[in-house]
Order: structure tokens, then C-alpha cells, then sequence
């Protein structure tokens, strides 16, 4: 089938605003190019390029970048086809307009797709999850989270990535781009919005919460993690065990108890772990650092989740409920121990006396007042 050239449209992606913006930023920034798109006959974009992973700065590339300019406003573009489509705001204006909210666009195939904003339509769902979207890119980008697809890799170092975003903002650890610092634990990052999602840790502010369970999460990103446990669908298996797991990177993490993987050291001890979460538990033990602090009696503690248990004794919550007698507890660990009450489980045994306790605080009290062997 012969291809016509025609004005490229980045279909369930991005508006014509969002293009301009992106293509603007790219030369003041100098980050990643843009695939080349052609549409056939039948609608169908095919991709004629690949995406190039730095500018001609980074990498020496000596093709001209911004050769395509607008005359009357001066903007500049590294492709024909976003000039083309950039020049109708100039020649035609935003001639189409929604009769919902009074926003403009381009042409009629931006309008049909922003309708569903108001509509609620979300004519795209995953095979694997039910999980649906308004657009057909928002859904090949979800699949890559059953498929643990990472297909924008850094040339650097070699850290791959599913999403372009991600790569872009990851490249400013070699560039050396202003990082942007945490004050209470000196730990940086690339990008603004990932500080402001980091100090939350520091705060114990969980604004995401499952509609389903309650349970709260610091971002949006952990709390769809979670939701996968809700739908049953568990399509990644473990080969060694026959574990299932709902999501890819479940997976990846079950397997390196396999194979023995510890790939995260302490930098004071030399000790590894599995997972980088309990690295960063473990160091700050030997830093001291109490970087999470209750803002209403400012305590402080070692890690997030110490700092959730200790303000229910400020909010009064008890989560963990007995199904036995309803009586309803702060910590989990208050259930367990007051379950045997119910069982009769007695697991703490005195070495001296044979005598048993149900919990080693009795245990202890015994050994020292009334252990008759002890005290002779």
C-alpha cells in the first residue's frame, strides 16, 4: 500500500496546545526527538522512525534542530508535520468548537476525543484487568504493567523504562541538571514532583486512598499497584514456586528471593537486601535519622509505617478487629497476642520450670518474682 505524507496528528495522545508546548520546550531543552508518524489510507499511523534518545548535543548528531520555522510567530519545530499542524492555528484559528464546555480545537478528531472527558467513555479496556481508558495510547502504555515492557532505555547506563517521561527526567542524573533536594534527609531527585511525593514519606500524608479496602498510599502510583489486588487477576506465576502475582514487578521482586539476589548493600555495614525499601529502613538505623515526625506531638520515628502505627494512638483508630468477641485493637500485633485468649496458645515456655505464658512479657515477669526454681 503506498503511504501518503500527510499534516502528522498525535492521535490519543496529545492536543495540539500539548504539541506546541512539547515541541517548544524540545529545542530550549534539548531532550528527546519525536518519532516521525505517516497516516495511510486506512487511518492507520505507522512509525517511520525510531525515537533517537538525545539531541545533537548529547550525542554529536549533526542534523539541524528547529529547521522547521513558523513565519509568523517564529516558533520553531523539528518536524514538517507539527509546523503543518502548528500553521492551521495561524490560517484557520480553532474553527471547532465543544458545545459542552466552549474549549476549541484544530479539527473535528481533537473534539471527538476531548467529548469523552465529558462523557465518561472509555471505549479502550485491557484484555487481562477490565481496566479501561479513554484513549488507545493510555492503553498500550497500561499494558506494559502485564507485560513488563520497558522500552525507552538510557544509553548510559542502561536503566529502562516504560514510560518517555521517566527516561527524560532519569537523563538529568548524567547531564547534570539541577536536582532538587530533600532538607529533613538530603536525598535528591530529578524532578520537583518527585520531592514533593518523597516528603509525604516525612509527613505520613497518604492522600490516595482504596475505595475498596481504605488502605492509603503517598501516590497514585502505589495505590494502582494495590487496586490490582482487588481484581484476582493474578496472570504472572513464579516458575519455582507456582506464586502468582498480579502485576510484573511483583514478580520480578518474588524472584530474587530465588535466586538469591540481593542487589542493595548498606554503605555502613556491608549487609544486603532484596528489596530497596527495607535498605532504606535498615540504614537509617545506623544513621539515626528520624526523618518521620507526628505532627501532633512531635515525635519521631525511623520509618513511615511507625509513625501510621503510633498516630492512631492520636486518632483513636483500631483497625484489627477480633472475629472472635468484635474487641478491636491499634496494633496487629495486639490481635495476634489477644487471640489466644480464644485459642488457648500459650507459645512462651519457662527453660526452669516447664510453666508456659501467652505472651514473653509474662514470660519475663515470671522468670524474674515468681519462677520457684529461680528464686531457691
Amino acid at each position: 500500500m503506498e503511504f501518503e505524507e500527510e499534516p502528522c496528528r498525535i492521535k490519543d495522545e496529545d492536543t495540539e496546545e500539548q504539541i506546541d508546548s512539547m515541541e517548544a520546550n524540545e529545542d530550549k531543552q534539548h531532550q528527546f526527538q519525536k518519532p516521525h508518524h505517516f497516516i495511510n489510507k486506512d487511518e492507520n499511523t505507522t512509525v517511520l522512525q525510531t525515537e533517537k534518545n538525545f539531541t545533537q548535543e548529547q550525542t554529536g548528531i549533526t542534523e539541524a534542530k528547529g529547521s522547521f520555522s513558523c513565519s509568523q510567530c517564529g516558533k520553531s519545530f523539528t518536524h514538517k508535520c507539527y509546523l503543518t499542524m502548528h500553521m492551521k492555528i495561524h490560517t484557520e484559528g480553532k474553527p471547532v468548537i465543544c458545545s459542552q464546555c466552549g474549549k476549541s480545537f484544530v479539527d473535528k478528531g481533537y473534539l471527538n476525543e476531548h467529548v469523552r472527558v465529558h462523557t465518561g467513555e472509555k471505549p479502550f479496556t485491557c484484555t487481562q484487568c477490565g481496566k479501561s481508558y479513554k484513549h488507545k495510547s493510555k492503553l498500550k502504555v497500561h499494558m506494559r504493567v502485564h507485560t513488563g515492557e520497558k522500552p525507552y532505555t538510557c544509553t548510559q547506563c542502561g536503566k529502562s523504562y516504560k514510560h518517555k517521561s521517566k527516561l527524560q527526567m532519569h537523563m538529568r542524573v548524567h547531564t547534570g541538571q539541577t536536582l532538587y533536594t530533600c532538607t529533613q534527609c538530603g536525598k535528591s531527585f530529578v524532578d520537583k514532583g518527585y520531592l514533593n511525593e518523597h516528603m509525604k514519606f516525612h509527613t505520613g500524608e497518604k492522600p490516595f486512598t482504596c475505595t475498596q479496602c481504605g488502605k492509603s498510599y503517598v501516590s497514585k502510583m502505589f495505590l494502582r499497584k494495590h487496586q490490582l489486588c482487588h481484581t484476582g487477576v493474578k496472570s504472572f506465576s513464579c516458575d519455582q514456586c507456582d506464586k502468582t502475582f498480579a502485576s510484573a514487578w511483583s514478580l520480578r521482586q518474588h524472584l530474587n528471593i530465588h535466586a538469591g539476589v540481593k542487589p542493595h548493600v548498606c554503605s555502613y555495614c556491608g549487609k544486603s537486601f532484596t528489596l530497596l525499601t527495607t535498605l532504606q529502613v535498615h540504614e537509617s538505623i545506623h544513621s539515626g535519622v528520624r526523618s518521620h515526625m507526628c505532627f501532633d506531638c512531635g515525635k519521631s520515628f525511623l520509618t513511615s509505617n511507625s509513625l501510621k502505627k503510633h498516630q492512631r494512638i492520636h486518632t483513636g483508630e483500631k483497625p484489627y478487629k477480633c472475629s472472635h468477641c468484635g474487641k478491636s485493637f491499634t496494633r496487629l500485633e495486639g490481635l495476634k497476642i489477644h487471640k489466644r485468649v480464644h485459642t488457648g496458645e500459650r507459645p512462651y515456655q519457662c527453660s526452669s520450670c516447664g510453666k508456659t505464658f501467652a505472651t514473653s512479657c509474662n514470660l519475663r515477669t515470671h522468670k524474674t518474682k515468681h519462677c520457684p526454681k529461680l528464686s531457691k
